[in-house]
């Protein structure tokens, strides 16, 4: 589509310029130019003309992206109807962050029951191998390696990939509270897509503004006002409906009615920036070279 209105664009510039050299040069006298003809003025396709494809192109790509976005929203909504009433605060992690957000608060609870060291450097070290209370602590016991010591981002990424995890997942969309992979990865582009239709109708708008005269910019801006209107209305509420892509509706009214009072249900709900100092800096650092 881009590539038609390019040439309509070069195409209308080729006869402006001819339009001009005939004025330049003259025209030749025809029969039919010597009376005036009665009827209305030539339409000014010189002034419109050069930004209305430019339009068209936004308001498609932004109704495209709306209304697949709209699906989307509807799709997640209709998954998550009947859903159970009751959730863990492991669960409660995996709706609001995800498999790291599981293994960020797997990786804190060890902390706290001193079974493993993180140390703000970023270095995770086991004090008791032997202490794992369950699956998923002897799962993150294991992450960290024989050697008893290993970074922090080394150890989230096999943690989320690990089996435990994955069935914590599976029980989650069973019960209709996190969305499928399938759904969850057209949420994602849903959103993805708002923003670049957000993005090209500002960039198209500018283009338009720049190829018209300037007292003339202001009516060109507000029909390109329309679709930026709407996709950012649509991002914005994709933003807040759904911040993680990992909970289906009924999920985040689930999540939205958990006591942030608990410190461990905090982190599930916010992640790690509801730590300490020292534990937060644990969790930024990132590997060398990444």
């Amino acid at each position: 589509m881009l590539v038609l209105v390019g040439q309509f664009l070069l195409l209308q510039q080729r006869f402006e310029l001819r339009f001009q050299l005939v004025g330049l040069l003259g025209a030749p006298d025809r029969p039919q130019d010597r009376f005036p003809v009665a009827g209305p003025a030539p339409l000014p396709y010189n002034r419109i003309m050069v930004w209305v494809p430019l339009f068209l192109v936004a308001l498609v790509v932004t109704g495209i992206a709306c209304a697949r976005a709209c699906r989307d929203a509807v799709t997640a909504d209709l998954l998550g109807r009947g859903a159970a009433a009751e959730l863990t605060v492991l669960e409660a992690a995996y709706l609001a962050g995800g498999p790291l957000r599981v293994a960020d608060l797997t990786l804190v609870s060890l902390h706290r029951a001193r079974l493993v060291l993180l140390a703000h450097t970023g270095w995770a070290t086991v004090v008791d191998a032997a202490g794992g209370r369950d699956e998923l602590e002897r799962t993150v016991l294991g992450a960290i390696g024989p050697d008893g010591q290993s970074p922090i981002p080394a150890v989230r990424p096999l943690v989320a990939e690990a089996a435990c995890v994955r069935a914590l997942a599976d029980g989650l969309v069973a019960r209709g509270l996190a969305l499928p992979e399938p759904a969850r990865r057209a949420t994602v582009a849903g959103g993805r897509g708002l923003r670049a239709a957000f993005l090209l109708t500002l960039g198209l708008g500018a283009a338009a503004a720049m190829l018209v005269p300037e007292g003339e910019r202001g009516p060109v801006l507000a029909w390109f006002a329309l679709p930026l209107l709407a996709a950012g209305l649509c991002l914005l509420v994709a933003r807040a409906d759904a911040p993680g892509c990992w909970a289906s509706p009924a999920g985040r009214r689930l999540l939205a009615e958990l006591s942030p009072r608990d410190p461990m249900t905090a982190l599930a709900r916010r992640g790690t920036a509801v730590l300490e100092p020292e534990l937060r800096a644990a969790f930024r650092t990132r590997l060398s070279g990444t």
